[in-house]
């Protein structure tokens, strides 16, 4: 019985070439959609599963002074005392608040540029525990000279030799290899080196100098919330009393002067998809989830797929037309209701086969491509995937086969052997619903696209309150991070000289990336947490950041260097400072250092301008000269070069760099437009993404109105012979059988409106700065889904008013 259904299944596919060609081809598409939803879904959830502390280990945050920033940082003496004071604390981690390092790695007489180098303690491998392959299983890095390093990196290193108790020179100082370890992918973390010695001698003790990464790891059942409050505790009795009696204040006083810093905790288990926004928006060196682009990914390729099951059905349901007395015949013959259903569920069968393997191919040709659009290196391989494809496979026979194979089996015997069916309307409701169905999600995708679209122009075109062009960000790797200021002074009138470099100048961040470093202070009661900006001279008017009120600092006036700052517009608003020019500002700089209390006078503020996204707000930020504090909180150097011959400038840079900053480490820029564009990636990506679903879309729905025309037009083929007898003109006819599709995409286009409306205002949400919505992209949808549906139905319908007219007339 089998293999005469397979045979007939044949038969039907020779005899309607096309369609079931379009049947297999929508499939596959909307199937191919779902798979690489499910390998993204997948690859970012599986982050950290592997890890069998996931749920007692948490990154902790702090929301800095009550100005609602949240902050990736920590203070030794706060993570120290919390393991200390509160037993639910197995262990704590710190880690060097940038995460990873790219560095130069010498071991003997060999030198490699290593990367992804991380410094921590003695607590890292109680969070991350890597299996150990070789060398100590514990104590790892309890000496501040100890590394540990992976599988592959002690392979690259030290060939087939036994790395345990060899030596490795960072940062000119001596580290012995301890342990190697086993990487376990994905992690939040994935070092290949893990070097011992992250505390900083002079912040063992400061509890105001948030420099590092915190992890903690806790007992097994522990509440997280009656945590996080004991922790609040720690920061309440150790910061904000101690300094509410330094200042003579009461408690009460000085949190509603200086608001209070509020300990946030995130479960390692869920903390890369779930876990909290920090403002410097990385909290793992692997990178943070982007939870909506996920959602995104798996919405709209659901939506595909009920796309391709909705064109599948419509055209498994009309064409049931030409096997109507195929199913009388049957009926006749003895077949039962349910043998029909079961040999149409098997022809579905095979079709979502061909479906998948389609699919599985689309997804190998297309798979590098969606690997370099995600940044991942996904594979079709795992048993969960391979239970998810069976799942997929389950699920789409159930929801295109039992439809139609119920539709078809309840045709009534008598009627469709006198040949009545084609003149029969069950049915026909079912289809125009799905086709207006498809109308609306099309129509929700041409709008996506549109508005999508318009934001990322926007953010690309948008007056960023700086000017980039021609300017290079250098890497200014110095040995000694404390000489670094001097250093630069130094070569700066050096580097000047080079033919081809116009200006230089720097400043402690990178645009696109914020600052280096936020202290707090109080001004007439309102407390506020500004980003530092240290700059040397010129580097606002090399920017083409402009001044809006008083002066910028300048070298002929000594007081520049000494006690005079800027500020830029957000923060004169925020502090409320109606004349701010040569107001004094004591700030909280150097607090826990020699230079606590230190006051500032103001001579100028700075037109607000885009340091990071346009997905933030413009922070407010101070300014100040290199010399003041020397922080040393500068890593890059700021060129601005002549476009001639800028090959040649960029090899005198080269060798300059290579021979006088660090010949360590290779010559390396970055375009700082081409820096700050990188903020906005993650949008393109979605325009991107838009683009290439809207364009499935549109071909799946083409498919569908194509064939349903096709067979609703051939049903009416003697009512057209008639018409034409009778005297109809073309063009009647073309207005005729076009005008219910015409208020098809109407009825599509208004269902499609409003979640497009709703959903794509929520995704705009995301940016403090972006467009309105405008009936612009809906009327633009609207026409081209209009113009799309005429050209189709029509061209289609010239068609069949073409036909000749006797042999309809003859029929039957």
């Amino acid at each position: 019985m089998i293999f005469n259904w397979f045979k007939i299944f044949i038969y039907h596919l020779r005899q309607n070439k096309l369609f079931s060609f379009l049947n297999v081809l929508g499939l596959s598409i909307g199937i191919a959609g779902v798979i690489f939803a499910i390998l993204y879904w997948n690859n970012e959830n599986a982050y950290d599963q592997w890890n069998p502390e996931k749920e007692n280990s948490y990154q902790v945050l702090n929301k800095i002074g009550g100005t609602g920033n949240t902050w990736a940082s920590n203070s030794i003496p706060f993570g120290e005392t919390c393991k200390a004071t509160i037993p639910e604390i197995e262990s704590v981690c710190f880690f060097n608040n940038t995460w990873y390092d790219n560095a130069p790695i010498k071991y003997q007489n060999k030198k490699i540029m290593a990367e992804k180098i991380t410094m921590s303690d003695n607590g890292f491998f109680d969070v991350f525990p890597f299996p150990i392959v070789k060398g100590a299983k514990t104590n790892i890095l309890k000496e501040d000279s100890s590394v540990a390093i992976s599988e592959e990196t002690a392979k690259l290193l030290f060939n087939d030799q036994d790395p345990i108790g060899k030596s490795l020179s960072y940062n000119n100082k001596v580290y012995t290899v301890k342990s190697v370890y086993h990487l376990i992918r994905p992690s939040s973390i994935e070092p290949n080196y893990v070097f011992g010695g992250v505390k900083r001698e002079g912040d063992k003790t400061s509890w105001g100098n948030f420099n590092y990464g915190l992890m903690i790891k806790a007992k097994k059942g522990t509440d997280p919330n009656a945590l996080v409050k004991k922790m609040q505790n720690v920061n309440f009795v150790n910061r904000t009393v101690k300094d509410a009696k330094e200042s003579g204040q009461t408690v009460a006083q000085y949190v509603k002067e200086n608001g209070e810093t509020t300990v946030i905790i995130d479960q390692l288990k869920t903390a890369r998809l779930h876990g909290t926004k920090s403002s410097q928006g990385i909290n793992f060196p692997e990178g943070k989830g982007n939870l909506q682009l996920l959602y995104i990914m798996v919405g709209l390729s659901i939506l595909i797929l009920v796309l391709s099951l909705v064109n599948y059905i419509n055209l498994a349901t009309a064409s049931a037309i030409k096997r109507a007395k195929e199913v009388g015949v049957r009926k006749i013959v003895g077949a039962t209701k349910s043998q029909i259903v079961t040999q149409f569920i098997f022809e579905t069968a095979i079709i979502v086969i061909l479906g998948i393997l389609f699919a599985l191919a689309i997804v190998e040709l297309s798979l590098p491509y969606y690997n370099v659009f995600l940044k991942k290196t996904l594979t079709m391989n795992g048993s969960e995937f391979y239970l998810q494809l069976i799942f997929i496979f389950g699920l789409v026979i159930v929801l295109a086969g039992i439809f139609p194979a119920v539709y078809i089996s309840n045709f009534e015997t008598l009627k469709v052997l006198k040949g009545n069916f084609s003149r029969s309307k069950s049915g026909i409701w079912i289809r125009n619903s799905m086709l207006i169905f498809q109308f609306g999600i099309a129509a929700f995708f041409i709008i996506g696209a549109l508005i999508v679209n318009s934001q990322v122009d926007y953010m690309m075109n948008k007056d960023l309150g700086f000017s980039g062009d021609q300017v290079i960000r250098v890497p200014f790797n110095t040995p000694e991070r404390i000489k670094r200021t001097s250093q630069y002074l130094t070569m700066k009138q050096e580097i000047k000289k080079i033919s081809g470099v116009q200006e230089i100048s720097t400043f402690a961040g990178t645009f696109g990336n914020s600052t280096n470093s936020s202290s707090g202070f109080t001004h007439n009661g309102i407390h506020v947490q500004p980003r530092n900006v240290e700059m040397d001279f010129g580097f606002l008017e090399m920017m083409k950041i402009k001044i809006v009120q008083g002066r910028d600092l300048l070298p002929q006036f000594a007081s520049d260097t000494v006690s005079n700052m800027l500020m830029n517009e957000t923060l004169v608003k925020t502090l409320n400072l109606k004349n701010p020019i040569n107001t004094i500002i004591t700030s909280g700089w150097g607090k826990d250092s020699d230079e606590e209390n230190m006051k500032f006078k103001i001579v100028g503020v700075v037109k607000d301008f885009h340091i990071t996204g346009l997905q933030d707000k413009v922070p407010p930020m101070v300014f100040i000269n290199l010399k003041t504090l020397q922080w040393n909180n500068f890593n890059n150097v700021y060129l601005k070069v002549s476009p001639n011959n800028l090959t040649e400038t960029l090899a005198k840079l080269k060798t300059y760099w290579e021979k006088n900053v660090n010949p360590d480490y290779p010559f390396d820029y970055e375009f700082v437009n081409k820096g700050f564009a990188k903020t906005y990636q993650e949008q393109v990506k979605q325009k991107d993404l838009f683009f290439i679903l809207n364009l499935v879309v549109i071909v799946i729905a083409i498919f569908g109105l194509f064939a349903l025309a096709s067979f609703s037009m051939e049903r009416r083929l003697k009512e057209i012979a008639i018409r034409k007898t009778l005297g109809a003109e073309t063009d009647a006819l073309l207005k005729e059988l076009s005008k219910q599709y015409v208020v098809f995409c109407l009825i599509g286009f208004a269902i499609g409106v409003v979640p497009a409306y709703i959903l794509l205002q929520k995704w705009l949400e995301n940016f403090a700065f972006r467009i309105g919505v405008s009936v612009v992209p809906f009327t633009i949808a609207f026409i081209s889904l209009l113009v799309l549906t005429l050209l189709i139905v029509s061209a289609k319908a010239y068609q069949v008013t073409k036909i000749d007219i006797l042999k309809y007339l003859k029929y039957e």
